[in-house]
This record gives C-alpha cells, structure tokens and sequence, in this order.
C-alpha cells in the first residue's frame, strides 16, 4: 500500500523589483498537511545573478537566525508569524548586488518535502510608473476635480445669495 505523501507547499511572487537603497519585504508564504510543529524550519538562500554559490540569507527554527557573517549580514530581520504561515523576511538598504532569485524553504515535520518558493529579486534605480500609479493618479486627480467645482459651487451660490439680499435692501431704501 502507498502513503499519501505529506508536503509542505510554499507560496511566493514569482518577481519583485525595488529600488536601489529601499527596504523590501519578501513574502512567503506556506499551507502544510500537519500542524505547525515546534520543529518547524524556515530557511532563506540566494543565487546571485552570476550564478555563483548559493549563499544563507536566514533560517528560522523555533526562533529567528540572522546570518552571522555575508552580504546579508545586519541587513535582513524576521518579518513572519508562524502561527499564521508567514514565513517572510525584511531585506534593508537593497542594493544592486542583491539581483538574483531568493528561495524560501520551510520544513514542518513530519512534512519535510514540498514546494521550494523562488522569487527573482531586480534592484533598480527609479520606479517606473506601472499601471497602478496610472490608476492612482487618476482617481487623485478626480477627487481634487470635484473638490474645486463642489468648492466652486459653493462660492457661486454664496455670492448670488449675497447679491439678491442686496437687491432686497436696495429696493427696501427705495421705499
């Protein structure tokens, strides 16, 4: 008889891009076929664009560890929640030597084996304008739009207002 296989699946974008001297947040994210054990692992390397060695970025197990020595060092922190599949890092001050695919590697035993996330990290100098900033734009300029033509309105009615009490008192002197 065969066992179903137990595996621990692990969820990441497939690219990000980020600005050259930012913070970035790599999400990973995992759903495993037992309960969160207390021997749970993650563990985050990197394959530099050159494809030289793979290098450790971070490992949590039971608590976080930050590299100890590599170009990391001092410059990643634990940005997950077990209890809630997190399993996600804050990578400071990027630059363009960290281009290259990050993997994010999580353990749960008896679910050893399973997905490995891969998410290719592209460090650039200026954000170009993507959909969403067109979007955002958009809807901004809309909202101040009809913030001046309310306000418009309003100074309109405001001074017609004005205008016709002062017809009124005119006639009233003429009397």
């Amino acid at each position: 008889a065969l066992w179903p296989a137990a595996a621990v699946e692990v969820y990441t974008a497939k690219e990000v891009n980020a600005v050259n001297g930012t913070n970035l947040r790599l999400k990973c994210t995992f759903s495993s076929t037992s309960p969160i054990s207390p021997n749970l692992a993650v563990t985050w390397n990197f394959q530099p664009e050159d494809l030289s060695s793979h290098e450790p970025v971070f490992r949590y197990l039971k608590e976080p560890y930050a590299p100890p020595a590599g170009r990391f060092k001092e410059r990643v922190t634990w940005d997950g929640n077990i209890e809630r599949q997190d399993a996600s890092i804050l990578l400071w001050n990027l630059q363009p030597t960290d281009n290259g695919t990050f993997s994010c590697q999580v353990s749960n035993p008896p679910d050893f084996y399973g997905t490995i996330g891969e998410v290719r990290l592209r460090v650039v100098q200026k954000v170009h304008l993507s959909e969403i900033h067109f979007l955002a734009v958009a809807i901004g300029s809309a909202c101040v739009l009809m913030v001046v033509v309310v306000t418009a309105v309003i100074i309109c009615r405001h001074r017609r207002k004005k205008a016709e009490e002062k017809g009124i008192e005119v006639a009233d002197t003429e009397l």
